[in-house]
């Protein structure tokens, strides 16, 4: 295969280290080293929150920042891509831990890894990207306000037992125990998004987080204050990894995974790439979105096998990469180090850490995650796109993020299709409509008994109707009738089905038929049925004047 193929038919498993180390230098990794360091700091207290948030123990968010995030920097189509666990994940692990518990999450985790594999070997990376914008708004809001709800316990300190999994049932839960908040929580969790938010102005280079996690645990531990902290909860951190091991689940446990499987590898999909365009605008890079989706496959495969909960993309860790000075796959490397680096050399110093931190650093995630300029500027656009959006938002609240998906989608599919039917224009045009004012020129060139039908746009089953009536409409026996399809760029089988319908009739009555301008993908689609040879190859004309010259015997009707 000469290099011309190769462009047209790149490789599907590319991983961008192999093509960044060909040039690596002392400068690069110097730049990587700090970018990683920085990051993997980061990536701790993220790491812990999601996983309490989710409903596992701290040390799973831990193995899987380590896990994932080493595959996907060693393996990914990415230079810069970030792996590990994120918030958007939280909705569902958190969904199944209740439902299936943890050998069910793991189970889950491990099929949707190859379900993403999958999907990077059947070169689906570019189909991901059509996921429309109303449909990621809306669950992407909709998981942050659900996040955010589930953090009140910890914001307020509130004593209580557990919180109830519904949305609209963790509220009147809340209200009732308000009685029983510890005011030294809420004090901690305020000073947190309030560090969290204002230390930008301060200095970039030190993460806001890193120094509310610096500033409130000590004050715990100097004050002596009463409040929970990962250790009290959830008891020592494991110096170590631990071992791989499979979930004991029998065939039909791991049937009714698929559905929760393919919600987690369809929401990774979209997260890492989405992740991955913002980096190389940043960058000025284009990454490899099938090799993208391997990586991400192999990180949750690996990530399961551990222990772990479900990776993707993280957009904010990867925008801390790159503003670091991370530019190629070796700072991914060394944030997954630094990850394990922390837990074994201060895991007893990250057992103090207080839960409220996390909370209002999850609040403050929330936030940014929430889109809400987006959200409000899509609710001024089109009325099908509100409708997509607040049916997406409102369904990943209050019912389950998997039917928010597809009901969103279907929903952005019909109301695609309603525009495409409203786009394309099925007229007729017959030698009375020649003294209307609006009436064209063809029109008033029409000979006796012949009939003009235009199409303009897309001939697919949304529009066959309107074809079917403009046929009805004319009642007429006509000698001939010309179909103008130079503005049809695509046809499906039920456009076909309506053209062969309409062929079919005007033989069955002894009515000429022309075709005039037919493109490329209704001749391929024509030709392939059998109807391109049923009409006869007599009848295609590139022009509307050679078919009235035909029908006019051989005379060009005045004008």
């Amino acid at each position: 295969m000469d290099r011309q193929d190769l462009t047209k038919h790149p490789a599907v498993f590319r991983p961008k280290l192999l093509t960044t180390l060909r040039t690596y230098d002392r400068t690069a990794l110097a730049a990587d080293l700090t970018a990683g360091v920085v990051v993997g700091i980061v990536a701790v207290p993220l790491a812990i929150a999601f996983a309490i948030a989710s409903g596992v123990a701290p040390d799973k968010g831990i193995v899987t920042a380590v896990v994932a995030g080493l595959c996907v920097s060693l393996l990914g189509g990415s230079r810069v891509q970030i792996g590990g666990p994120t918030g958007a994940f939280i909705v569902i692990v958190s969904g199944i831990v209740a439902q299936y518990g943890v050998d069910g999450l793991i189970a889950a985790t491990a099929l949707a890894g190859v379900f993403l594999v999958l999907m990077g070997v059947a070169r689906l990376g570019a189909v991901i990207k059509f996921v429309p914008h109303p449909v990621i708004v809306g669950f992407t809001s909709g998981i942050a306000v659900i996040i955010f709800s589930s953090q009140i316990k910890d914001l307020l300190g509130l004593r209580m037992g557990q919180v109830p999994a519904e949305f609209v049932h963790k509220w009147p839960e809340y209200a009732a125990h308000l009685g029983v908040w510890t005011p030294q929580a809420a004090a901690i969790a305020l000073a947190t998004v309030i560090i969290v938010s204002l230390w930008p102005r301060v200095s970039r280079r030190v993460p806001g987080s890193i120094v509310a996690l610096a500033v409130t645990t000590t004050a715990v531990a100097a004050l002596g204050l009463p409040v929970e902290t990962i250790g009290s909860r959830f008891g020592h951190l494991p110096a170590t990894l631990p071992s791989p091991r499979l979930p004991d689940l029998g065939w039909s446990e791991w049937c009714s995974l698929v559905q929760p499987a393919f919600t987690i590898a369809l929401l990774g999909a979209i997260e890492s790439l989405l992740s991955a365009v913002i980096a190389d605008g940043l960058i000025g890079g284009r990454h490899r979105s099938n090799t993208e989706l391997i990586a991400q496959g192999v990180a949750n495969i690996a990530s399961s096998s551990f222990g772990g909960i479900p990776a993707t993309g993280a957009i904010a860790r990867t925008v801390t990469n790159i503003k670091n000075g991370g530019r190629t796959p070796v700072a991914g490397i060394v944030h997954a180090l630094t990850v394990l680096a922390a837990v074994l050399c201060f895991g007893r110093w990250l057992e103090r850490i207080p839960l409220a931190c996390l909370a209002g650093i999850l609040a403050v995630v929330c936030y940014h995650m929430s889109e809400w300029r987006s959200f409000r500027d899509l609710l001024k656009g089109p009325r099908s796109d509100v409708i997509v959006l607040v049916v997406t938002f409102l369904l990943t609240v209050l019912v389950d993020l998997t039917v928010a998906i597809e009901v969103g989608m279907v929903l952005a599919a019909f109301t695609f299709m309603r525009r495409m039917a409203e786009v394309t224009e099925v007229s007729v045009v017959a030698r009375e409509l020649a003294d209307r004012p609006e009436s064209s020129g063809v029109a008033r060139r029409l000979p006796e008994g012949v009939e003009l039908y235009r199409i303009n746009g897309p001939f697919f089953f949304g529009v066959s109707h309107k074809f079917e009536e403009a046929d009805r409409v004319t009642g007429s026996r006509p000698k001939a009738r010309i179909l103008q399809m130079n503005r049809v760029p695509v046809m499906d089988a039920t456009g076909l089905h309506a053209l062969k319908t309409f062929a079919a009739k005007c033989r069955r009555n002894r009515i000429e038929l022309c075709l005039v301008g037919v493109q490329e993908q209704p001749l391929k689609l024509m030709r392939r049925s059998g109807l391109y040879d049923e009409i006869g190859p007599g009848a295609y004309f590139g022009t509307l004047e050679a078919a009235l010259e035909r029908v006019s015997g051989g005379r060009t009707p005045p004008a």
